[in-house]
């Protein structure tokens, strides 16, 4: 019933280790509402594993949380409770189990069963240890027999087991983008991403970057949406990345990096970040200008500051001061102070899902509805630090038209002395008002960016 994807490795290769550090993960990620990738890399820089290990766990990891939704589903056809009733860390155990029993193509089915078992011992007890041994021996036995249900009996649920997603949000898109996108769309997001980073222009170019990268084995190419991003579609090494090139760029999606050019900060000038954690716009900001000039970089969390901070020394940037700030909240003094304001407003994050798996099943369809209160609120404050004939950029990582130019139109109409300021498609040089990157139409993550200036 399920199409299998292949396992980096042969089941000999895996240690128990392994699925304990995904485990951990996992569980952090559903029970504590942790991000995966923070969570994962945390986990790796406190547990010492092997490059074959690493993919390993990183597959766990990611592909039981973007298939939670699947995987319930399956283990409610072989659990006669409810998995409300399940203890979450044996429920998580379940899923791990699950995932791998249904999806992984080189792990053979009684070892899946026995090291969830091994894990069951960990955090359990003897009924618990027993329970799940049932369970999954069930899910071996009933997996030819489990089908999905059809389209014609139920279409959302066919396409939210099939494409790993939720129903309502499924829905949501198919009234937006119609059926077809929408099934672009969730397999563009069930994709693994490759990394892409930007090059600090301050101590290397981009050709000089990609040259020695390649030199090294990499396998790289330069981005065709930015003109100082790279696409890493292989890596020998990422502590070799970080450890020989660690000034030389910065992790950031290609969608992101194309912010701070709608922008467009001069060196020397004064540029005000309201929502700047954990500081990737920021340093491409100052870049461009060249390290020269004054950046104030706010955020609301202390500890997200300080990411700031770190990130702006390693890369060698002098000019920006990151400041603990509520982003609606306004500082008088800095009111009419600024050349330009970058507004990347806090969003549902739903054209990043392919990089944040957790948040199609953390997000709720009516919780997109805080977001455009919120995101208004904060552009409002932040206007009235541009001066007049500045320039101010919008952008958010959401695909939701109610959070990106549904707020820009209202802000218009609240604030006459405002007016869409115009830029160049990245990629086409043509002149637009304002750029909705789709991801199933585009191939990079969803984002949204629209530049206004303050007339003069």
């Amino acid at each position: 019933m399920s199409k299998k994807t292949s396992s980096p490795m042969p089941e000999k290769s895996v240690p128990i280790n392994a699925r304990l550090i995904a485990l951990r993960v996992i569980d952090k990620v559903f029970s504590n509402g942790a991000y995966s990738n923070i969570a994962l890399n945390k986990a790796f820089s406190t547990n010492k594993v092997s490059d074959l290990d690493r993919r390993f766990v990183t597959e766990l990891v990611y592909g039981s949380i973007k298939a939670k939704g699947t995987l319930d589903w399956i283990l409610e056809q072989n659990i006669s409770r409810s998995l409300n009733k399940i203890s979450p860390i044996i429920l998580n155990i379940l899923r791990l189990g699950v995932f791998q029993i249904y999806f992984l193509e080189r792990i053979p089915a009684s070892a899946a069963c026995n090291e969830a078992v091994n894990l069951a011992k960990k955090f359990g007890h003897i009924g618990t240890v027993k329970f799940v041994n049932a369970v999954l021996r069930n899910c071996v036995r009933n997996k030819e027999k489990l089908v999905y249900p059809s389209m014609e009996e139920n279409e959302l649920l066919h396409l939210s087991l099939k494409l790993q997603h939720p129903e309502w949000l499924i829905k949501r898109w198919i009234r937006d983008y119609g059926f077809e996108e929408t099934e672009k769309l969730c397999c563009f997001n069930n994709q693994v991403p490759p990394l892409t980073i930007r090059v600090n222009t301050l101590v290397i170019s981009r050709d000089e970057l990609l040259k020695k990268l390649a030199d090294d084995d990499f396998m790289v190419r330069a981005s065709e949406w930015s003109k100082d991003g790279i696409v890493c579609d292989k890596l020998p090494s990422l502590e070799l990345l970080f450890k020989k090139y660690n000034k030389c760029f910065y992790v950031q999606d290609e969608s992101s990096m194309l912010v701070a050019d709608v922008l467009e900060p001069k060196p020397g000038q004064r540029v005000i970040d309201v929502c700047a954690a954990p500081g990737g716009k920021t340093t491409d900001l100052a870049q461009l200008m060249e390290n020269r000039g004054e950046i104030i970089a706010t955020d609301i969390h202390a500890h997200k500051i300080s990411l700031i901070k770190e990130n702006a020394e390693r890369l060698g940037i002098e000019i920006i001061k990151a400041e603990i700030k509520d982003a609606a909240d306004n500082v008088e003094a800095w009111n009419e102070s600024a050349d330009c304001v970058l507004v990347d407003a806090p969003c549902s994050g739903l054209g990043v899902l392919r990089r944040r798996a957790e948040a199609r099943w953390t997000k709720t369809e009516a919780g997109l509805k805080e977001f455009p209160e919120l995101q208004l609120a904060i552009l409002n404050n932040a206007a009235r630090y541009l001066k007049t004939g500045g320039r101010l950029v919008y952008s958010t990582c959401t695909l939701e038209s109610a959070e990106n130019f549904g707020v820009v139109q209202t802000f218009l109409k609240l604030n006459k002395q405002y007016e869409l300021a115009g830029f160049a498609h990245p990629k086409t040089g043509e002149t637009i008002k304002d750029l909705q990157i789709l991801p199933q139409k585009d191939g990079i993550d969803g984002f949204y960016i629209c530049a206004l200036k303050h007339k003069a």
